[in-house]
């Protein structure tokens, strides 16, 4: 399979998907570990030791490129297959293609939308403003636990709309995972049904501890669990 076919033909822009995919769940993997450092409840220095790690090294930064790259790769390609694949069933077929198939399943496009929705909503709250402090340099970060405490601690209808956002978002992200966990292991090439089975229970457990774990974090703030 030459490049070209790797990012036009249905089997390379699934096979995109596939390592993306893979790439994505690794990165959600550190990111959940270190933002659970918030409940080690005190007063965000554990946090901010791992926010200032990864973002004042050379190596974590290079590899955020990377993930941005890998994110826009993995939206822009499944956006064209949920296309390519409403116009080879613009005939329809004798027997439903729902059948047999999860709802989530069959909604990635829309799940994925929310869960961008959600990711603008992240980034402009907290990656954004971390970056525009350091500027080119490595240091310089903001206090990233008292602006995630300032975000979610208030009363006010905004912040109301803002954790409702990522309540949701983590939701759509949930039932993302549900389906494209074993599907990204299933593209590359795993199709043993044992396998497939212990993938399909792991990534229906992954998908909810972690999308719970993210969910919690702006409640936990809203509701004083944590100081």
């Amino acid at each position: 399979m030459t490049w070209k076919q790797m990012f036009t033909s249905s089997v390379g822009k699934k096979l995109v998907m596939g390592f993306t995919g893979i790439f994505l769940i690794l990165f959600l993997i550190v990111h959940v570990g270190l933002n659970a450092c918030i409940w080690a409840n005190d007063g965000g220095e554990m946090f901010n030791k791992g926010a200032h790690f990864m973002g004042g090294n050379l190596v974590p930064r290079i590899l955020e490129m990377g993930l941005f790259a890998g994110l826009i790769l993995h939206i822009v390609q499944g956006y064209m297959l949920t296309v390519q694949n409403r116009k080879a069933r613009s005939v329809g077929y004798a027997v439903s293609y729902k059948e047999g198939s999860k709802w989530y399943s069959r909604s990635m496009a829309i799940l994925g939308t929310l869960i961008l929705i959600f990711l603008i909503s992240h980034l402009s709250h907290f990656w954004l403003p971390n970056r525009s402090a350091q500027g080119l340099s490595l240091g310089g970060e903001i206090d990233l636990y008292a602006k995630m405490k300032e975000t979610f601690s208030g009363r006010d209808g905004i912040t109301i709309l803002t954790i409702f956002i990522y309540v949701l978002g983590c939701a759509a992200l949930g039932y993302h995972l549900a389906h494209g966990f074993q599907s990204a292991f299933k593209t590359l090439g795993v199709h043993n049904k044992k396998y497939q089975q212990m993938l399909a229970a792991i990534g229906f457990g992954f998908s909810i501890v972690v999308c719970l774990a993210f969910a919690m974090m702006p409640l936990s703030f809203h509701f004083g669990w944590i100081n």
